[in-house]
């Protein structure tokens, strides 16, 4: 016959367990939804700078890309990208997602999005950048000159080309305060 004492213990861990493991789908949800809005705005600015060339979509991610997190950035809400090959110094990763791109890399076949408890009830999210055809224009091995001239000019120090279609291009992160609804 089981002990009630240690029936009681191991029903309170169950039922933390269960609450843990709800708040984590709960983040996972609320990060997702959170994001979507600038990875579409992103996506829209990119492809309208494409148009008028692949120079002028440097300009969408010097610029554009900055200002449309920052609109996206209120109620506690901070997002961004990076990567583990960085162009821009400024986009340099949270401590806390480093271990989201470190898993990433570390397996190749590892698209889960990643989400960890922070500070005061906020919660951080990642998910990763996956090199698509259209970003080899600018990220991939064969860069045309004047989009290499560019770069220069606006990144000294880049290290974000050689990428091929299907490789870990970096992270979108987003940290937020769980109380925090995607509708309100």
């Amino acid at each position: 016959m089981i002990d009630k004492r240690f029936a009681n213990v191991l029903l309170v861990a169950l039922v933390s367990v269960a609450g843990v493991t709800h708040a984590y789908e709960a983040a996972l949800t609320q990060g997702a939804e959170l994001l979507l809005p600038f990875k579409k705005e992103l996506k829209s600015a990119l492809l309208s700078g494409l148009e008028q060339g692949p120079v002028e979509a440097l300009s969408v991610c010097r610029e554009q890309a900055p200002e449309i997190a920052n609109s996206l950035a209120q109620g506690g809400i901070r997002l961004g990208r990076s990567s583990h090959r960085l162009r821009n110094p400024e986009n340099v990763l949270p401590e806390w997602a480093r271990p989201a791109m470190q898993a990433y890399l570390e397996d190749d076949s590892n698209r889960a999005a990643f989400v960890v408890p922070l500070a005061d009830d906020r919660w951080g999210y990642a998910e990763p950048i996956i090199a698509q055809p259209l970003c080899l224009t600018c990220h991939g091995e064969a860069i045309p000159p004047a989009v290499t001239e560019r770069i220069e000019e606006l990144y000294p120090a880049d290290r974000a080309v050689g990428f091929k279609a299907g490789d870990l291009r970096g992270v979108f992160w987003l940290e937020f305060p769980m109380s925090r609804r995607p509708d309100e």
